[in-house]
């Protein structure tokens, strides 16, 4: 399989769970597939129709920890906002360090990432990210049967039934106001300390020094 690997750096990332408002704020330890694709938006500088899209990636951090943050929570009235707010005090998680190594085959894809028009984040507003220009590559990647060093990714469950944190995660979110979840499923999100035996057929590379067998996401959303 040629793809085009791209990898990317940030000094904290947070990615949230969804539906989750109250009390203490984790993070996933793998960003779902609609960060991805807004990362990849925001380097267009638009919102892209995917009709098909082959995607895969490997996330890794260097430790995890819990800050405070200030909230202001705003009344609303009749459905609309109005001047008064009141702040609260969470706890939120946040990854420190991080490393994403994106594998693409649709090379549009890759130019945007190369000039991004947006700053480009893996997470909240203040997780900036960016890119290594000189790690773009396009490389070939030798399937694995039975991929043993499946780690640092979200595997769809249904079908594979990989042991990792269960969570339901959309795969991307509409251009309408308010947006609205596309592709929803169950996957298993899999730490990159892991090191999972299965039985699906994934793609062998070196990422840090270390085997990784990455999975390809075929998504499809003409059928969504």
């Amino acid at each position: 399989m040629e793809v085009f690997s791209i990898d990317i750096r940030s000094w904290t990332a947070s990615f949230r769970y969804p539906n989750l408002i109250s009390g203490i704020q984790p993070t996933l330890e793998v960003p779902p597939l609609s960060t991805i694709l807004g990362l990849i938006n925001s380097a267009a500088g638009n919102y892209i129709e995917h009709k098909k899209l082959t995607i895969g990636y490997y996330f890794e951090f260097g430790a995890k920890a819990t800050d405070l943050e200030t909230i202001y929570m705003i009344d609303s009235k009749n459905g609309l906002p109005t001047n008064n707010a009141k702040s609260n005090v969470i706890k939120r998680e946040f990854l420190f360090d991080t490393f994403l190594r994106l594998y693409i085959v649709d090379e549009e894809l890759v130019n945007y990432l190369r000039e991004p028009f947006y700053p480009l984040l893996l997470g909240r507003m203040n997780d900036l990210a960016s890119v290594n220009i000189r790690s773009i590559e396009k490389k070939r990647l030798q399937p694995i049967e039975n991929a043993d060093k499946i780690r640092g990714q979200i595997i769809p469950f249904n079908n594979y039934f990989l042991p990792g944190t269960i969570q339901a995660l959309p795969k991307y979110f509409s251009n309408s106001i308010p947006r609205q979840n596309l592709g929803t499923e169950a996957y298993s999100v899999i730490n990159y300390q892991a090191k999972i035996q299965s039985n699906l057929t994934a793609y062998r590379d070196v990422v840090n020094g270390k085997e990784i067998d990455i999975f390809l996401h075929q998504l499809d959303f003409e059928n969504l």
